[in-house]
């Protein structure tokens, strides 16, 4: 059975929803929503990727407080999903990270962070767990970039989101190189497409741009890609919708699918994802995407 590892932050937080995010001057705000969450991309993923059949150890860094606890039974998957284990690592100053998270109706997001714990090295057992993987998502996060090398060199496939990467940061960039299949929103990009030529000349079979309501472009080996988004009505939460695109474009490329599927799943996941609230898409089904992904346009492209 196949077992995907993924590395990165669970957090518990408070996602405000706004019009618009406020401008830098002092005024009020009415908010049209508030809710307490899981957040985090790596259990975004992980959430997903068990609801879609696939066992997954979500490694991630908690505190011994009660936001750590909200955290692991919000992580507890649906009866019929895989199995998600928590491998917890003990923040070094007992608290489990938090976000105040304002997002506008248009789905722009400003992160304010209220707990940022770190992590402790990666000890022999989470580095075996990453050597005995199927896959490695590795998100950013301090405690990725020594395992990033641990995968390497075990020929464990590395995936990466490095999210709204501008192709300069110093950050991202031990995440790119390392990466057989990346993913990186457009927010950023002055140019997408090169940013994923260079990507894949660089050793990644497949890099993809999603690009919001307009789907996604993917590069791999042999050319382009343009994915069209899942039509799935108005969205109602977009948060994690990128995770999900992760998860779904992981099933079906652990399952053997071909490329084009691969990437109407990964659309298709994403669009379940922003038809509720929450985190990622852990009330879908692989019927559900693959019903889905059967209506989301794929296409080689010059």
């Amino acid at each position: 059975m196949t077992h995907v590892v993924v590395n990165g932050p669970a957090t518990w937080n408070t996602v405000v929803r706004v019009a618009e995010l406020p401008e830098p001057v002092p005024h009020m705000v009415l908010a049209s929503a508030h809710h307490d969450g899981l957040g985090g991309t790596s259990a975004g993923k992980a959430r997903t990727l068990a609801a879609l059949g696939v066992p997954t150890t979500l490694a991630t860094t908690l505190g011994d407080d009660e936001h750590a606890e909200r955290v692991l039974t919000a992580l507890r998957p649906r009866a019929g999903a895989a199995p998600l284990t928590v491998l917890s690592r003990p923040a070094v100053a007992g608290r489990t990270e938090r976000h105040v998270n304002l997002v506008s109706d248009d789905g722009d997001r400003l992160s304010v962070y209220l707990e940022l714990p770190t992590a402790p090295p990666a000890d022999d057992a989470l580095r075996d767990l990453v050597r005995s993987a199927d896959a490695a998502v590795l998100d950013l996060a301090t405690s990725s970039r020594e395992l990033l090398s641990v995968a390497r060199a075990a020929h464990v496939p590395v995936w990466c989101d490095v999210h709204d990467d501008d192709g300069v940061g110093d950050h991202q960039r031990a995440f790119v190189a390392a990466a057989d299949v990346l993913l990186v929103s457009d927010a950023r990009l002055a140019d997408p497409g090169a940013y994923l030529s260079a990507a894949v000349a660089g050793g990644a079979s497949l890099a993809v741009c999603t690009r919001g309501a307009r789907g996604a472009i993917a590069r791999d080996a042999d050319g382009w890609w343009e994915v069209g988004p899942a039509d799935v009505g108005p969205v109602l939460d977009a948060e994690g919708a990128g995770d999900a695109f992760l998860a779904g474009l992981l099933r079906a490329v652990l399952a053997g699918e071909p490329r084009a599927q691969t990437l109407a799943e990964a659309a298709a996941t994403a669009g379940l994802a922003v038809t509720h609230v929450g985190l990622g898409a852990p009330h879908a089904t692989v019927q559900d995407v693959v019903r889905l992904a059967a209506t989301v346009r794929v296409a080689r492209v010059e």
